[in-house]
């Protein structure tokens, strides 16, 4: 039983790997049935920025050594047939398992931003590598970290489809199989 419990934990960390990653090939893992390509491997036609970022960096403001909010975010290039969009914000220099701190779905298609500490109407997020569903300010120690802002363009509103605060595999299982489009801002945070 013990065995069985931690395959399915690897498993499970290989997914969520694979589906930050872009190559989303989630096979074997039980969780959906059988290998299955999805399609948040799609094109990075979209552009993401952030007026706060200068220089590529994560103003403290932004993180654990700083006021916490969550940073403004600003996107453009969702192509026709997008019905939502949603932002997965992880730590881009993880080694092995990927540390998630943000996923915020559910935001309409003619939203273009996301302010600081707001969201806007409908939008929802799920939990994140830290068991809560909200903004997990990058807290790096030691040296400096990478953290990728990544918004994919999707073909579909979720709604009731997933819970209120979806847990994290879920959430993003769910947002990988209706990708469209997506764009990565990728910004460094100091201790």
């Amino acid at each position: 039983m013990r065995r069985r419990i931690v395959s399915r934990s690897r498993s499970v960390t290989t997914a969520l790997a694979l589906v930050l990653s872009g190559s989303l090939l989630l096979g074997g893992c039980g969780l959906l049935g059988k290998p299955e390509v999805l399609s948040a491997d799609a094109p990075l036609t979209m552009s993401v920025t952030s007026p706060a970022f200068t220089g590529g960096l994560i103003p403290a403001q932004f993180t654990c050594h700083g006021a916490a909010e969550s940073p403004p975010i600003f996107w453009s290039g969702a192509p026709p047939g997008t019905k939502s969009l949603a932002l997965v914000v992880d730590d881009s220099d993880a080694p092995i398992s990927p540390q998630v701190y943000w996923v915020v779905f559910d935001i309409g298609p003619d939203t273009t931003d996301l302010q600081v500490d707001a969201l806007p109407p409908h939008a929802r997020v799920a939990y994140n590598s830290a068991h809560k569903a909200d903004y997990d300010p990058p807290c790096p120690e030691g040296t400096s970290h990478g953290y990728r802002f990544t918004v994919y363009a999707l073909n579909t509103f979720f709604g009731n489809s997933l819970p209120y605060q979806p847990q994290l595999l879920q959430a993003l299982t769910a947002i990988a199989k209706h990708v469209i489009a997506r764009g990565t801002l990728t910004a460094r945070a100091e201790p």
